[in-house]
């Protein structure tokens, strides 16, 4: 067995992943900060390191004995965090994890972006691993310091020989996102009579569908490579009227005009400027909601063998563990 790191275990991905690469047979170890939730992950042998991706030492520690490491961790929140913690945790992090799978020389390291890393696509010509980045204007820190850390990575392929592959997930829908991340805006649209909902739309894409994309650019992914992980393109509208179909509710659905939702986004970043502390939606979350934010994964179908599962699929089955799990 070849034994896989997984930073950010205790999260979405991490959980699901950590799984899905124990049903296959991969030893694995976990880097996590101490005092980790770590119940989702009980009856997987797990050898653990805790620490942090922002302590070189640590992950120094944690890497070493690996031939794989699947960097998954990061500040992944859009509002309410100053750009230095993006800075520390999504980029210096990435430094050390980058520094120590070359001084441990690790056979690959899959560096788990984000699909913001490249401009988004219209529902005719959605985005591709060849369409470069366009939302520096959207002021989120989350995304600029995915671009910047996957530039990072990139760099250091071609600088140093680093065998380091790139995905690049979508909206992420499916079972045990326990914080919970991307599940927030499932659980939205339930027991709603009146649900209002953005102007844009966004690619979605299941879980399993991810965690096998990561599994298999492991084994096929070509170093200095990028893999859109891109289930299927919804607007928002779409997205929830697909929902309401599983949850059976009645429901009146009212979309929130782009003007109305930007205005709020203001007044979010407002209170942050008079109070210290910003709203629940800022300036650049409305943005990004309004956005048609459309992309193509069609690259990892043909390079990884992946197939998309559908979100009638995936919307079951999130809705099944979040119902069992007494989240609604």
């Amino acid at each position: 067995m070849k034994k896989v790191l997984i930073t950010g275990a205790n999260g979405f991905l991490g959980t699901n992943l950590a799984w899905q690469l124990f049903r296959q047979g991969f030893e694995i170890k976990i880097l996590v900060r101490p005092g980790a939730d770590l119940q989702y992950l009980s009856g997987i042998p797990l050898h653990i390191s805790y620490g942090r991706i922002d302590h070189a030492e640590q992950v120094q520690e944690a890497v070493a004995g690996c031939q794989y490491v699947v960097h998954a961790a990061a500040i992944t929140d859009q509002w309410g965090i100053g750009f230095e913690e993006y800075d520390r945790i999504n980029f210096k992090g990435t430094r050390n994890i980058v520094e120590a799978c070359l001084h441990h020389k690790v056979e690959k390291l899959i560096y788990v972006s984000t699909a913001n890393t490249m401009g988004p696509g219209t529902m005719q010509t959605p985005a591709t691993e060849l369409d470069g980045f366009t939302l520096f204007s959207a002021n989120s820190g989350y995304i600029n310091s995915k671009y910047l850390a996957q530039q990072y990575v990139l760099e250091q392929v071609q600088a140093r020989q680093l065998p380091a592959v790139v995905v690049n997930p979508t909206f992420m829908i499916g079972p045990r996102d326990h914080k919970p991340s991307s599940g927030k805006l499932l659980l939205h649209g339930v027991h709603k009579k009146l649900l209002w909902y953005p102007p844009g739309g966004k690619n979605f894409v299941y879980i399993d569908d991810v965690c096998q994309g990561i599994i298999n650019a492991i084994q096929l992914g070509q170093a200095g490579n990028c893999y859109l992980l891109a289930g299927h393109n919804l607007t928002y509208g779409e997205f929830f009227r697909l929902l309401r179909t599983h949850t059976r509710q009645k429901q009146r659905m009212i979309r929130i005009p782009r003007s109305l939702l930007l205005g709020a986004g203001l007044l979010g970043n407002l209170k942050g400027l008079l109070t210290g502390k910003a709203g629940k939606l800022t300036w650049s979350g409305a943005r990004l909601l309004s956005l048609d934010n459309y992309y193509s994964g069609k690259k990892a179908t043909s390079e990884l063998n992946i197939q998309y599962t559908s979100m009638d699929i995936a919307i079951s089955n999130a809705l099944t563990w979040f119902r069992a799990n007494k989240y609604f």
